[in-house]
């Protein structure tokens, strides 16, 4: 009883001060009141998961429009698939305190960047620079019990979901060697450029929902990435990417990659990306151009990204982790938050960005930026912002992303309600600066939708995967799921 009273107590301040003109107090208060048992759905509510499930195959569409040809570049590679407690325990590597490394140089920089990132349950992609030691572990990391193949590489994984829709036509351009180009969709056309004699192998360290290692237990499944895969961190493929757009003529370009550059070091990283930039700006204009970030630790670098990658592409797919580096990079809001706690917080992550758009994009028409487009995902729902008038079909695009999150995590083609569980928040609010609002999602109306400006919003919850089979990927699916279902309304001035 005294919970419940607390509860309502802290809910009446918070209401006091927000309509006395005090919003700085509610949001210490709401953080308190955040529990699960008032923002998220308890394990009683069992009917929810399927009627979300009913109400995403009632109303998700394919636009009038669709693509017809979509070129994607320029990282590609081979994931060997392992757990990561099994290899690092097979390596003779003890547990210990986790410490980030923004590069890895030994077995022990990448104990502790793994149990850094795994008692978060966080993803993290590092290069690893010494490569006799990084060949060592590949050859343990290939003879594991287990261990599987898999196509990797953002570009290349991006390139195989589109494969999966028989009248959109893939062009791949990236490192791809005999191997990878083996285990590609038939669909999938590789300009004889882009092939080389061998292949470049990522490691991919999964781990279970409350696996333990040592005093380390991960609160969600997860995986840990790294390498030593120079094409891909110089993104060598990119000129080549650029020069076979003219003969295959495509209405969209995806890229990926650039966060591979950051393990190249500042002064490799700092000219490699004049030059990738003046490569993309080679892209014929009137091509609309959808970049994927990942994995970042460099501020330096992110700001460079933000400040001369963002303005010239007109769409963004990211995850929680790096839209809130996005904001630290560029002191922007929430930045002094360290990292997320649990869920992430609607209100925050709408903030940021609704920020990014504004700083960076297209919200006034006389602007340079070609940017009017991000889709955010993060485990529990997924938040589409668009620009007004530029882009349609976006609720659609939104729920689509959020299905093929559902079932490609369990390992299946179509949703099974018993093998989800929802986590996202039933009420939120919108910002916590102005304007604000509180809103509620609808089983039977799975979208909410609100707006600041000429900014829209469309989030949807996910049904997340009570048990995953593989977490590799499923930021790329769900970016592309989100394209093939959305549509230009209006021809940029790209």
């Amino acid at each position: 009883m005294w919970r419940k009273a607390s509860v309502a107590l802290l809910l009446a301040l918070a209401v006091g001060y927000f309509y006395g003109g005090r919003p700085e107090l509610p949001e210490q208060i709401l953080q308190y009141i955040g529990l699960p048992n008032l923002q998220t759905p308890s394990p009683s509510n069992e009917g929810l998961e399927r009627a979300i499930s009913a109400a995403w195959e009632a109303l998700i569409a394919l636009p009038s429009r669709q693509w017809s040809k979509v070129a994607v570049g320029v990282n590609a590679c081979v994931d060997v698939v392992v757990s990561g407690v099994g290899l690092l325990q097979a390596l003779a590597v003890d547990p210990g305190a986790g410490r980030d490394h923004a590069v890895l140089r030994s077995k022990d920089d990448l104990r502790e960047t793994f149990v850094h990132y795994m008692e978060r349950g966080a993803a993290a992609e590092r290069f690893f620079s010494d490569k006799e030691v990084f060949q060592r572990i590949a050859r343990a990391a290939a003879e594991y019990p287990g261990a599987k193949l898999y196509v990797g590489g953002n570009a290349a994984l991006i390139g195989q979901k589109f494969a999966t829709y028989p009248d959109l036509m893939v062009l791949l351009c990236g490192p791809v060697g005999p191997k990878l180009h083996e285990m590609l969709d038939e669909q999938i056309v590789v300009p004889p450029e882009s092939l080389q004699e061998t292949d470049e192998f990522h490691l991919i360290l999964e781990y279970k929902a409350g696996e333990q290692w040592g005093s380390t237990r991960a609160p969600q499944a997860n995986r840990f990435i790294f390498s030593h895969d120079v094409s891909n961190g110089e993104m060598s493929s990119l000129e080549t990417f650029v020069a076979s757009l003219e003969e295959f003529q495509p209405e969209l370009v995806v890229l990926s990659g650039f966060h591979m550059m950051e393990g190249q070091g500042r002064e490799l990283w700092g000219e490699r990306l004049k030059e990738a930039v003046a490569a993309i700006a080679d892209i014929p204009r009137g091509i609309p151009i959808h970049l994927e970030l990942a994995s970042m630790t460099d501020k330096d670098f992110m700001s460079r990204i933000m400040q001369e990658v963002l303005p010239i592409v007109s769409s963004v797919g990211l995850n929680e982790q790096e839209l809130l580096f996005l904001s630290q990079a560029g002191d922007g809001p929430h930045a002094a938050l360290p990292a997320w706690k649990g869920v992430p917080d609607v209100g925050r992550v709408g903030d940021i960005l609704y920020w990014v758009l504004e700083r960076h994009g297209r919200t006034d028409p006389s602007s340079e930026s070609d940017l009017t487009r991000i889709h955010f995902h993060t485990l529990a729902y997924h938040i589409l912002v668009t620009v007004d008038g530029y882009w349609g079909n976006q609720a659609a695009a939104v729920m689509a992303g959020a299905r093929v999150a559902s079932s490609q995590a369990c390992g299946l083609r179509t949703v099974d309600v018993s093998k989800v569980e929802l986590k996202a928040p039933l009420e939120f609010l919108t910002s916590h600066l102005e304007p604000r609002e509180r809103l509620s999602l609808k089983p039977e109306e799975p979208v909410a939708v609100w707006r600041r400006g000429n900014i829209t919003f469309h989030l949807t919850p996910v049904l997340v995967c009570k048990r995953p089979l593989r977490t590799v990927g499923l930021g790329d699916a769900i970016s592309a799921e989100g394209l093939v279902y959305s549509e230009l309304t209006r021809q940029h001035p790209f």
